[in-house]
């Protein structure tokens, strides 16, 4: 089924104090004043590399105030699902709370049928978080959440969602080069219809190891493995869509692309076309890629 996404197009992006200390591949870039402009150029050029090759994308502008500087990255903050249930998220930085917004929800009712809305925000008061698709990598088809706990990630909060929601958990710990906890599961992972792409080398742990290789082998995926170097590339950072012709696509961004090797790119041709936009300013100074920008919206249709 052709997919759907939303994206939020930005209007004050810039480097995030609150997010840096627990984002590793977040860098404040020296050239702060331009940041907004080239990230709305990076921003653009990756919605019409989606429409241009099929994908219905629904962009909504950011709004000026409240100041939200990641407001680009909605996945850590909504999930929509295949039943017609919306998940709201709890959030660690402050200021990433203030990107909930649900008038964006409530424009997608005319077009989507919404069920319920699930809003574990409250989370926050008890200082648990779950950053949505960040946080966790969904397996749709088999309803299997995977989650490396970290300060974003926090187990009671996952397992609320895993009861709301009809998924199963599976949990475990992947650290960077520097032994630090990768903040969100979808920086060192993405599945794939038929294919897993993961940094197996981020999971130290053997039991976790094998829990997971295991889980990919019973629902039958192929295993793509990346290095921790093509982690940093936001390799792990993709998403697999699939356009007005049925055709799968593999998006990703250009720094994403150019770190793969040639029997990746011919092992992942197998099931996708590669779709890349460079989005470097957006990388650098946010600390996430094409996956985090964008929201699938898998709701069904009225």
């Amino acid at each position: 089924m052709r997919s759907t996404v939303l994206m939020i197009r930005p209007v004050a992006f810039g480097f995030n104090e609150q997010t840096a200390g627990s984002n590793a591949f977040q860098q404040q870039g020296l050239d702060q004043q331009n940041v907004q402009q080239k990230a709305l150029k990076e921003f653009d050029a990756l919605v019409a590399a989606l429409r241009d090759n099929g994908v219905e994308v629904i962009v909504v502008e950011d709004t000026p105030a409240p100041h939200t500087p990641d407001s680009i990255f909605p996945n850590n903050w909504v999930s929509f699902h295949e039943n017609g249930q919306v998940f709201l998220y709890p959030m660690q930085a402050e200021n990433r709370r203030l990107e909930r917004r649900e008038d964006i929800v409530r424009d997608l009712v005319d077009q989507f049928a919404i069920s319920n809305i699930e809003d574990l925000s409250h989370f926050e008061s008890e200082q648990k978080f779950l950053e949505g698709t960040g946080s966790m990598v969904l397996d749709r088809q088999n309803k299997i959440a995977y989650a490396c706990i970290s300060p974003r990630t926090d187990r009671e909060v996952l397992a609320e969602f895993c009861e709301e929601s009809g998924y199963s958990a599976v949990e475990f710990h992947a650290t960077d080069s520097q032994g630090k906890a990768i903040y969100h599961t979808n920086v060192l992972m993405c599945m794939g219809e038929e294919f897993v792409v993961i940094c197996l080398d981020s999971v130290t742990d053997d039991g976790e190891r094998e829990l997971l290789t295991d889980s990919f082998t019973i629902t039958g995926k192929e295993i793509i493995g990346i290095s921790m170097a093509q982690v940093n590339a936001f390799a792990g950072n993709m998403l697999e869509l699939e356009n007005d012709k049925g055709e799968h696509l593999l998006v990703m961004s250009g720094s994403a692309y150019r770190s793969l090797t040639l029997q990746q790119i011919t092992r992942l041709e197998k099931y996708c076309k590669l779709v890349y936009a460079d989005l470097n300013t957006i990388e650098t100074n946010g600390g996430g890629s094409a996956r985090c920008m964008i929201a699938e919206v898998r709701l069904p249709l009225r």
